[in-house]
């Protein structure tokens, strides 16, 4: 069966292909009770929500300003993708694979 995943970003599509390898049977019991897009649209945003905070912390405790990026903007795409990187891992572990 195909769903309808219009309007969830990719947070809430990644938890989906999680699910439907590892839980099929929670994406069936919510399909039936109609409550699967709520689900995935309250896990992306979730998730959105904390990757916003943990790039905002960690880029804080580093020290990454915008007068470094105003300097030396390589640097500073270098540590932001960096950061982003890191902060993407722990919510796919916290939030995505659960």
């Amino acid at each position: 069966m195909k769903d309808n995943l219009n309007g969830i970003g990719i947070f809430g599509r990644r938890h989906y292909d999680y699910l439907k390898k590892n839980k099929p049977t929670v994406i069936n019991v919510m399909r039936m009770n109609g409550t699967l897009n709520s689900y995935l649209k309250s896990v992306d945003t979730e998730a959105e929500e904390m990757l916003f905070q943990l790039v905002n912390q960690m880029k804080q405790a580093e020290g990454i300003t915008e007068q470094l990026k105003a300097t030396d903007q390589m640097k500073w795409v270098r540590l932001m993708n960096n950061i982003r990187n890191r902060a993407e891992e722990i919510v796919k572990s916290e939030v995505l694979f659960t």
